[in-house]
């Protein structure tokens, strides 16, 4: 599913890969999403032909970067739009569903949010880990570094399916 995703958006995309970065700059966007985040732009690496170690950086960059905004801002802004009439439904389902995937976290800390963030699996990812820490109340900073090293596991998981054993397939 992720990989038709890649593929939909390397489509839609391609003007960027005639300016200068222009491969750059799309791995770097698509780590910055939620869902894709850096298993999407390391694939999408991978189908671009491009240098995995620089690869690797710029995923690994585009990923951790919303990582301290979400921590310290969720829940703010989820208290607020919770007040609105159009974005209360929304916030609960978000909070729902994150709040279902609590338990491996919760009980494990800091361990629990590494392997949540750096085993790459649907619904699993940094977006997804650093809103549950927040709905927890767990220490920003040990989030942080776990989110951190989760995210560099997940890098490494990925681009060895990438550029490794699947880079070899395609």
């Amino acid at each position: 599913m992720v990989e038709s995703i890649i593929n939909s958006f390397i489509g839609f995309f391609s003007f960027i890969f005639e300016i200068p970065f222009g491969k750059e700059i799309f791995i770097f966007l698509i780590s910055c999403l939620p869902i894709l985040e850096l298993r999407g732009g390391i694939l999408a690496a991978g189908l671009l032909n491009m240098n995995p170690f620089s690869s690797f950086l710029i995923c690994f960059m585009g990923n951790i970067l919303p990582v301290p905004l979400i921590l310290k801002f969720i829940t703010p802004l989820f208290q607020r739009l919770k007040r609105t009439k159009h974005f209360s439904s929304i916030v609960e389902k978000i909070e729902t569903r994150a709040i279902g995937k609590k338990e491996k976290i919760e009980k494990y800390q800091f361990w629990g949010l590494f392997f949540f963030v750096g085993i790459p699996l649907p619904g699993t990812g940094a977006w997804t880990g650093s809103l549950l820490a927040s709905l927890i109340d767990m220490d920003r900073k040990k989030a942080f570094w776990a989110c951190f090293l989760g995210i560099l596991l997940a890098g490494l998981i990925m681009s060895f399916l990438s550029f490794g054993i699947l880079g070899k397939l395609f």
